[in-house]
């Protein structure tokens, strides 16, 4: 197994230790996976994760703010053309992370650890706080920085939440996704003709057959630097 150094080598290494994390988080789950299967599937040093990141949590931190960006990606792409309100991209985002999480039960546990260790809570409140700022200063005038950190904080709950609860036979996905509809829009103070409107809008999407291309392109984000 190749050691690490620093520059290029250390940059090839984190990229291979996020790759083969999230592989191994969606084949085995976050609390089956140790250290040494991570580091033993991306060829590098046993004590490459404790070097590069300092503990698994903190690679899942890492590793959350890339399923983030890759999660606003592929809806910036569904809404391109269609809408130009930054509300409909961010609600169609969050439908998109309900699918995802409803996918399989390791992607399930994955999202519920980010939102249970601190540091990865705090990457998800900090980088949805500034997106909520700018896509609900027209909803909400009197709100500042925060009001909608606060803000985020609740919609982050209501998200956790629909998260853990799988579906059953009563509580399908269809009334998964209209419930979290009905509630979040009802927190952001959306009026009732815009949240209407948003609710058709976002309901168009094939989200099911959009789950695999996510986790895909996730797992290619990292290959740039292998």
């Amino acid at each position: 197994m190749a050691n690490i150094g620093h520059g290029k080598k250390f940059e090839v290494a984190k990229a291979k230790l996020l790759q083969s994390a999230i592989k191994l988080f969606l084949e085995k789950g976050y609390l089956s996976t140790k250290i040494t299967d991570i580091t033993g599937l991306a060829k590098v040093d046993s004590n490459a994760v404790a070097r590069v990141f300092g503990d698994k949590e903190t690679l899942v931190s890492e590793l959350v703010s890339h399923v983030l960006s890759t999660q606003f990606e592929m809806a910036s792409e569904l809404v391109n053309g269609k809408s130009e309100d930054p509300l409909f991209l961010y609600i169609t985002e969050t439908v998109l992370q309900l699918y995802m999480s409803e996918s399989s039960e390791h992607m399930r546990e994955m999202y519920n650890m980010s939102y249970t260790f601190e540091s990865s809570k705090t990457i998800i409140y900090e980088t949805i706080t500034g997106k909520l700022e700018k896509i609900l200063k027209d909803y909400l005038p009197a709100y500042d920085s925060k009001d909608f950190y606060e803000l985020e904080i609740a919609s982050g709950g209501i998200m956790r939440s629909f998260i853990t609860v799988p579906c059953d036979r009563y509580f399908t996905m269809k009334r998964k996704v209209d419930k979290y509809l009905e509630y979040i829009l009802l927190l952001f103070r959306v009026p009732s003709d815009k949240a209407e409107q948003i609710k058709e809008f976002v309901l168009q999407f094939d989200y099911e057959s959009l789950v695999d291309q996510v986790v895909q392109r996730i797992i290619n984000r990292f290959d740039k630097n292998n």
